[in-house]
C-alpha cells in the first residue's frame, strides 16, 4: 500500500544540526506534497516554535504539539489535553525537592508562554531554551501560585544534565501515578536530557490516529519519522517507522529500520526511497 501520510519529527529529524532544512529534505517533502502525500509535523514542540517550521515548508501544515497534547489544523486548535493544575502542582514540588528547575506551558489556544521561576546555574539548555524563546517566557514568583489562579496548563518541563534528568524520572513518575504521562526526550552527545508532565492520555501516536482516523488514512498507509524516545510508540505504531541515524542508539537498537543522520538528509532518503517515485 503506498504512503498518504507522512509524519515527521522536528527536532533532530526534519532540522540539521543548524536548526534548518536541507536543500534536499525541502525539495523531497515538496515532491511527496505534490503527489498528493499529506504531512504533519509531530513534536513536542509549542506552536510558536513549531509554527515557524511549518511555514518554512510552505503551504498549510497540520502540527501535533507538546506531544500530542495540542492539535493544530489550519491555524485552528482541533483537540487539546492540558494537564490538570493539580498534577502539575505535583509535578512542580517533586522537582523542587530534586533541585530540578521547571517550566510551565501554558495556553490552550496555542499561545505557548513559558512560566519559570529559576534556572540553575549549572543548567545551560535550559538556560539557551528560554533565551530563544524571547517574549513568550515569564519569570514568576511562585509557580504554585501562578497555577492556582490560572488554566490548567499544557505541561511541566524539566530540563537539564543527563544523569540529573534520569535520577528524576522515576520519583516524578511514582509522586504522579497516573495522574500524567512522563515522556523523555535524550541527547546522549550533549549530555542533557528533557522530561515532560503531560496529560495521561497523551502521547505522539494517540494523536497521530486521531489524525489518521478525521483524514481518512489506514495506518499502513502512514510513514512516520523520529529520533527520539517520544516517537517511539509513533513509529511502532506506523505502517512503517524510521529511526534517524543520530538517534539514541539504544533507541536504534530497537529494531526499526535507521536512516542517514539529520545531517546526511535522512528524512530525504526515506522520502526518494519509500514514497518518490
Amino acid at each position: 500500500m503506498p504512503f498518504r501520510l507522512l509524519a515527521l519529527d522536528i527536532d533532530g529529524t526534519l532540522l540539521d544540526s543548524d536548526k534548518d532544512v536541507s536543500a534536499r529534505t525541502r525539495a523531497a517533502i515538496a515532491a511527496a506534497r505534490e503527489q498528493g502525500v499529506q504531512l504533519v509535523l509531530v513534536t513536542g514542540r509549542r506552536y510558536p516554535a513549531a509554527r515557524r517550521v511549518a511555514e518554512a515548508l510552505g503551504g498549510a501544515v497540520p502540527l501535533v504539539l507538546h506531544n500530542g497534547a495540542l492539535i493544530v489544523e489550519a491555524g485552528s486548535v482541533l483537540r487539546c489535553h492540558p494537564l490538570s493544575r493539580a498534577a502539575a502542582a505535583n509535578a512542580v514540588r517533586l522537582g523542587r525537592r530534586h533541585g530540578a528547575d521547571a517550566v510551565v506551558h501554558a495556553g490552550q489556544r496555542g499561545e505557548g508562554r513559558l512560566l519559570f521561576e529559576r534556572v540553575s546555574p549549572g543548567n545551560p539548555l535550559l538556560a539557551d531554551y528560554l533565551d530563544r524563546s524571547g517574549a513568550d517566557v515569564l519569570r514568576v514568583a511562585d509557580l504554585l501560585t501562578e497555577l492556582q489562579s490560572n488554566e490548567d496548563p499544557m505541561q511541566v518541563m524539566f530540563a537539564g544534565a543527563a544523569e540529573a534528568m534520569e535520577a528524576l524520572l522515576a520519583p516524578l513518575g511514582h509522586a504522579l501515578g497516573d495522574e500524567a504521562r512522563l515522556e523523555r526526550t535524550t541527547y546522549p552527545r550533549y549530555g542533557v536530557a528533557i522530561i515532560d508532565v503531560l496529560h495521561p492520555e497523551v502521547g505522539k501516536a494517540g494523536a497521530l490516529a486521531f489524525l489518521q482516523e478525521r483524514w481518512g488514512f489506514a495506518a499502513a498507509e502512514t510513514l512516520a519519522i523520529g529520533d527520539n524516545w517520544n516517537d517511539r510508540e509513533m513509529l511502532e505504531r506506523a505502517g512503517l517507522g524510521l529511526v534517524m541515524g543520530n538517534a539514541d542508539p539504544a533507541l536504534r537498537a530497537l529494531g526499526l529500520p535507521v536512516l542517514p543522520s539529520n545531517d546526511e538528509d535522512g528524512v530525504a532518503v526515506a522520502l526518494e526511497t519509500y514514497v518518490l517515485k
